[in-house]
């Protein structure tokens, strides 16, 4: 009975020693466990906190580097067209310049803008109305008290220049301009498949010292690149260059009407490389969502289109002379507060 007793004991005492070792063993598996996630979660957070930090720096970095791309544009913007009046936001107004190829009658090879046009679009319509200026509009230079024509503006200051006459001629703010010469405009016809348009007279003009020569049949017809730039540069003896402003502003209905039609989607690509490659524009990556806006929302309906107010000199036909009070009449029936904007740019 004591051996029994005894050996009980010896095994009761066995069990009590292998659970404190299984104890053990699992205390410390646990503390293993722990000091496992603590480290795990150490690092994590570690990575965690570094990549934030990383993240923070990256886009603090992108957002300076962004604003000094915007300060860059901004700055670039007010060289290009002065001062917008915030009065004009609801509308994008465009200056539309066509230049020659330096050949004129002076001899001076500067090349001169042959073409004028303002497209104005009211950005919550879509409406989109034109404003013709000759180019022989007889105009003061910006910040000169030197008068002529304004197609002359071009090779005294480019573009910028052209942009600050408009302004100051017509006293409402241009937006953006685009700038083309009259082979890169032939180019863009043809990519868009021509034009059709009424030719209102016979047209047979030579001049071999411009390398000009127009010979255009009567009637209505389909006109390439080339003959699209023979009837806009072709100049009647009755009608002068009041007859080409005319002729522009058949063209442009006559073009808006095309770039509406659903056959003009397939030539879009070439159409927009070929802007990219060879026109000049002051549009920038800040203003394609805008832009894109604006064109999405176009109307179909026909375009309002006027000649600049004005009048022929009496002493040189060749001129034309602004009348200051019909444009205001127009601009403040096309935009709003249009007669103040001029007064505020005379104080």
């Amino acid at each position: 009975m004591e051996f029994d007793e005894e050996k009980e004991r010896r095994r009761i005492h066995q069990d009590m020693i292998r659970k404190r070792r299984l104890m053990a063993r699992r205390r410390r598996r646990a503390l293993f466990r722990l000091v496992f996630l603590l480290f795990f979660f150490g690092a994590l957070l570690s990575g965690i906190l570094y990549l934030s930090y990383t993240l923070i720096s990256c886009g603090n970095h992108l957002y300076h580097e962004y604003q000094s791309m915007y300060a860059g544009y901004t700055e670039r913007q007010q060289v290009r067209r002065g001062f917008v009046d915030p009065r004009f936001d609801g509308y994008t107004n465009v200056l539309f310049l066509g230049i020659d190829d330096g050949a004129n009658d002076s001899g001076s090879q500067e090349k001169q803008a042959d073409t004028l046009l303002v497209a104005s679009l009211e950005n919550e319509t879509g409406r989109v109305r034109f404003i013709h200026i000759p180019r022989d509009t007889w105009v003061t230079e910006p910040e000169h008290t030197e008068q002529m024509r304004i197609k002359n503006l071009y090779a005294a200051g480019g573009a910028p220049m052209m942009v600050r006459a408009v302004n100051q001629l017509l006293g409402i703010s241009i937006h953006q301009y685009v700038v083309v010469d009259m082979d890169t405009f032939a180019d863009l016809i043809d990519v868009l498949g021509g034009v059709d348009l009424y030719v209102e007279e016979e047209m047979n003009y030579e001049d071999p010292d411009a390398s000009l020569s127009i010979h255009l049949k009567k009637g209505y017809q389909h006109l390439d690149g080339k003959q699209v730039q023979e009837y806009l540069r072709y100049r009647s003896p009755e009608l002068g260059d009041t007859g080409r402003v005319q002729r522009q502003q058949r063209f442009v209905r006559a073009l808006y009407q095309n770039l509406l039609q659903f056959e003009t989607i397939p030539h879009l690509p070439a159409v927009a490389e070929l802007l990219k490659k060879r026109v000049e524009t002051s549009a920038e990556i800040f203003d394609s969502a805008h832009l894109a806006n604006v064109l999405r929302h176009m109307s179909s309906d026909a375009p309002g289109s006027c000649l600049l107010p004005g009048a022929e000199a009496g002493q040189d036909e060749t001129i034309w002379v602004p009348d200051e009070k019909r444009i205001d009449e127009k601009m403040q029936e096309w935009f709003p507060d249009c007669d103040r904007v001029r007064q505020n740019e005379e104080e």
